[in-house]
């Protein structure tokens, strides 16, 4: 597979972002099929693994650290922290406490079985904490040798700013697809001019860009999916979304190539420091996007995707009312 820079690293151009078989859409897998999707991820030349300590309360670092821990020098590793599972009526628990985000390293390098993790990133942005003082004990953590660089998550152009001032950041993680623009509106350009590198997670847009996630999908939805509370899945948009899909796949039949492999190529054509990590549950979903990593487009395959799926087109805002307050990125005057 095609190799990128990142940081001071060089993976590969797509990487295996490793929510789905733990945590998310409610098709989690059995650790020994977790375990088959990661060593065949290997031999089809993933060297990107990105993880974190909510997805399946740990679980994933877990399946990662017993399957292949004893190749650590065979990939790059990312984990997060800073977004925990919640307590009681609360979903999901935004710490980005020092104290806490040291304690969870050490609980994610056990469930990793390693030494040290390449990159680790504050999941989301606690707006109680000032990120001067959350960047400070990534500092701490470099300096100890727990881990090599930090990053932050779906966090904005400013914040990435305040951060970057105190402790250099490596690398900045943000859904990006065809679907989904925000980081054009400052983040894309900003880690561009600081030199940090931009990894985009659910490049195909959460199955919709694979043209295999249908309406019978959204009307029978998985109890587990956490798309069921995500605007533009809603059974109303979803069907006018779909019908942007016929020009696109048009699009990909002239390419030569797959809906996925051709939303990939999208992305890694945007910037040579953009890396996509999709995830997936199926074997052969996981060599169908390694292939995304050698398609090719040229600039007016770009502005013919860009003008068929973009903010503009698409129906539903990217996050729900109550799910929006924890995104720290910025918003199309559309979504607020």
């Amino acid at each position: 597979m095609k190799q990128r820079k990142l940081g001071p690293f060089t993976v590969s151009a797509v990487g295996l972002g490793c929510m789905n078989f733990a945590h998310g859409y409610g098709n989690t897998l059995s650790r020994e099929d977790s375990a088959t999707l990661l060593l065949k991820a290997l031999d089809l030349g993933y060297t990107h693994f990105d993880t974190a300590t909510m997805y399946g309360a740990g679980k994933s670092e877990e399946i990662i650290g017993e399957t292949i821990g004893g190749r650590r020098d065979e990939f790059f590793l990312a984990s997060k922290c800073g977004l925990y599972p919640g307590k009681g009526d609360k979903p999901r628990d935004i710490d980005g406490d020092p104290k806490r985000i040291k304690q969870a390293c050490e609980d994610s390098l056990r469930r990793l079985k390693t030494d040290v993790i390449d990159l680790y990133y504050l999941h989301r942005f606690d707006r109680n904490i000032p990120i001067e003082d959350s960047v400070g004990a990534f500092a701490e953590l470099v300096q100890e040798g727990k881990i090599k660089t930090y990053g932050l998550s779906e966090m904005s152009a400013e914040t990435i700013r305040r951060a970057h001032e105190v402790h250099p950041v490596t690398a900045v993680q943000t859904e990006y697809s065809l679907w989904t623009r925000n980081a054009e509106i400052a983040v894309l350009d900003t880690c561009r001019e600081l030199g940090i590198s931009f990894v985009a997670f659910s490049p195909l847009a959460r199955a919709f860009l694979t043209g295999t996630f249908g309406m019978d999908n959204v009307l029978n939805p998985n109890p587990g999916d956490l798309r069921r509370n995500m605007p533009r899945f809603a059974p109303e948009n979803y069907e006018q979304n779909l019908k942007l899909l016929d020009d696109y796949k048009a699009v990909a039949d002239e390419v030569g190539c797959s809906m996925a492999e051709l939303a990939l190529a999208w992305v890694l054509a945007r910037g040579d420091h953009i890396h996509a990590i999709p995830g997936t549950t199926s074997l052969d979903h996981l060599a169908e996007n390694a292939r995304g990593a050698d398609v090719e487009i040229d600039q007016s395959i770009v502005d013919r995707l860009d003008g068929i799926i973009n903010q503009k087109t698409v129906v539903g805002s990217r996050y729900s009312a109550a799910q929006q307050p924890d995104i720290d990125t910025e918003q199309f005057p559309q979504e607020a």
